[in-house]
Order: C-alpha cells, then sequence, then structure tokens
C-alpha cells in the first residue's frame, strides 16, 4: 500500500507503511482492495470520511476508482454511516470529477491546506453525501 501510494501522491505526502499500519489497526478504520489500487475509509458515530483512494496511474480510467468508491459508500452505510465526506486537492479535476458523478458536492473549502513539494500551497475542496439503506442496495 505505502508503495502505490506513494507512487500516486506527492500532495498530500504520502503515506509510509507504519502509517498504514497504525490505521488499520484502528477499528473504526476499514481497507478495500482492488486488483491495482485500495481505498481507506473510516465510520465515526454516524458520518464516513473517505481517507484516501488510490490507483495504479496504468489502471486509471478502468472503474476501479468508481468501483473502490462505490464499496465505500455501501461499506459506510453498512457500518451506521448517514453521511460521508472527503477532501480532495482543487487541481485534481478527475478525482472531482468522480465524486460528483457518484453524488458527493462540494461543501467547502480549506485554502492553502497542502503543501506541494516545491514549498506552494495547494487548496482542498471538501465534498459530502449523504447516505441510506436504499442507495447501498443500488451498490
Amino acid at each position: 500500500m505505502a508503495a502505490l501510494h506513494a507512487s500516486c501522491f506527492d500532495a498530500p505526502r504520502p503515506w509510509n507503511e507504519s502509517e498504514f499500519t497504525q490505521i488499520l489497526a484502528d477499528p473504526l478504520c476499514f481497507a478495500l482492495l482492488a486488483p491495482q489500487g485500495f481505498l481507506i475509509g473510516r465510520v465515526v458515530l454516524d458520518e464516513a470520511e473517505l481517507l484516501t483512494l488510490a490507483v495504479a496511474e496504468k489502471a486509471r480510467r478502468t472503474g476501479q476508482g468508481r468501483a473502490l468508491l462505490r464499496q465505500f459508500l455501501a461499506e459506510s452505510t453498512a457500518r451506521g454511516a448517514a453521511s460521508a465526506f472527503l477532501e480532495v486537492r482543487a487541481d485534481n479535476l478527475a478525482a472531482t470529477s468522480l465524486y460528483l458523478t457518484e453524488g458527493f458536492a462540494p461543501a467547502g473549502k480549506r485554502r492553502g491546506y497542502y503543501t506541494l513539494p516545491d514549498g506552494q500551497r495547494a487548496d482542498a475542496i471538501v465534498m459530502t453525501t449523504a447516505l441510506s439503506a436504499a442507495e447501498s442496495a443500488h451498490f
């Protein structure tokens, strides 16, 4: 996971093996796997958070990210979440488009949230969606 994450992200900073071990040890967190990707989510009370979604560059636009996102929504609903949120780098248009088509809507902006490798700052867009038991039947 750490190697794939490092190949997908420069900002936010990719997580290392120790961070993955720590996150996955948390009983509130869960991992979903695809042949060349993964998603880590967390449900706290009735709110789900998509912590990270990574798909290998050569496997992008093959539906793996969409499938993982749909599994995240279903798993979050099954764990009792009524809503879900995530943050995405504002200039990540492919990810933003995916989230919009899967029912997420912008809810806010975190200005200068990410530090880029060159020291510049990038905004994060916070996106949310409501979940329901009926929605999980579609996944």
